[in-house]
């Protein structure tokens, strides 16, 4: 009797550890990551070697099973978010990583730009297409284009920017047939497809992609940058610093950790981000004495003031800094002390 019971209670044991650690739930989980350092993920030919260093910050996420569902509402600084907040409509885990990879390619093409403008650089750019970042379900694209395709004409007339293509369309009608021209996996192809109405709006007709402008970047000297598997734009302003202090003389860290995040555009501005909490606390753990944060103009709900918040929660002596562009960060670190 006492052999059957065990036997019971190790097969319960092991039900219990596969629907606490492989059953997947329709939430995704997000945690502090890690603050590294910036230096051995941008290559800068010839850049300087600074006393300083200038830290990404980045947010841990997985789909939640039993256990970390249940530690997201017992942990400090652990989210829930349903499935259909993180991925788009009809988009597959492998949709989605392609899409974040592909923002972390905007963010650093922006981050070079601004870099060696202000740095007074060498850098030009030219548009060469429109990426596919993502494909409804249940629109005509589906099926035909790909998360990850460029497409580089629409009826045999070449085009180079997303805005070109949104006006081509915007010129049709539901019904109408549009051969579209795109690049995959090196290789050139079309495919003619018929435009239908938008679900949510009905007065206008498309493919269902939503594009955006992939760009050619040459600089002098040239900038290679290892962002390795990271994904998102977040990176952006930190990344644009990072270059910034290897192409000019002076170091602008002066010798500090300075940590932060936030997007930037193609004029130098910042703009706001998800997980600015998880952030902080991952840029404390890594000594970081200072953190840049989006103010996004003195906004109430601000990533700054939840980034103040949230340092105040753990009793940081991180000093938290207020960002609406990268010449905002620039006078800051310039303001600094010498350490």
């Amino acid at each position: 009797m006492k052999r059957r019971t065990y036997i019971v209670a190790f097969v319960l044991g092991v039900v219990l550890t596969f629907l606490f650690i492989f059953i997947k739930l329709p939430y995704y989980v997000t945690m502090p990551g890690s603050a590294q350092s910036l230096r051995p993920l941008v290559h800068v030919e010839h850049g300087d070697r600074d006393a300083g260093t200038l830290m990404l910050t980045t947010v841990r996420m997985g789909r939640a099973n039993v256990a970390s569902y249940l530690l997201a509402h017992i942990r400090p600084f652990y989210e829930l978010y349903p499935a259909e907040e993180i991925k788009q409509e009809g988009e597959s885990d492998k949709d989605y990583t392609l899409r974040q990879l592909e923002l972390m390619e905007q963010a650093k093409e922006a981050a070079i730009i601004v870099a060696y403008r202000q740095a007074g650089k060498p850098v030009s750019y030219q548009p060469r297409g429109a990426y596919v970042m993502s494909v409804l379900s249940d629109m005509p694209a589906a099926g035909r284009l790909k998360t990850g395709d460029l497409i580089v004409a629409l009826d045999g007339k070449p085009l180079a920017t997303s805005e070109q293509m949104v006006s081509y369309l915007r010129g049709k009608k539901a019904g109408d047939r549009v051969r579209v021209t795109f690049i995959r996996g090196g290789k050139r192809r079309e495919a003619e497809i018929a435009l239908r109405p938008f679900p949510d709006h009905p007065d206008q007709a498309g493919l269902g992609v939503m594009p955006v402008t992939e760009y050619d970047i040459r600089t002098d000297p040239p900038v290679e940058i290892d962002s390795e598997q990271i994904g998102g734009p977040s990176a952006g302003l930190m990344f644009s610093l990072e270059i910034y202090n290897q192409l000019v003389p002076e170091d602008i860290t002066k010798g500090h950790k300075i940590a932060g995040t936030g997007t930037i555009d193609l004029n130098g501005n910042v703009g706001p981000i998800g997980g600015v909490s998880q952030k902080v606390v991952a840029a404390d753990r890594e000594g970081a004495e200072v953190f840049f944060a989006p103010n996004e103009h003195g906004a109430p709900a601000s990533n700054y003031r939840e980034a103040l918040r949230t340092a105040k929660q753990i009793g940081t002596k991180m000093k938290i800094v207020p960002v609406d562009t990268f010449d905002d960060a620039i006078r800051y670190l310039r303001s600094m002390p010498e350490k």
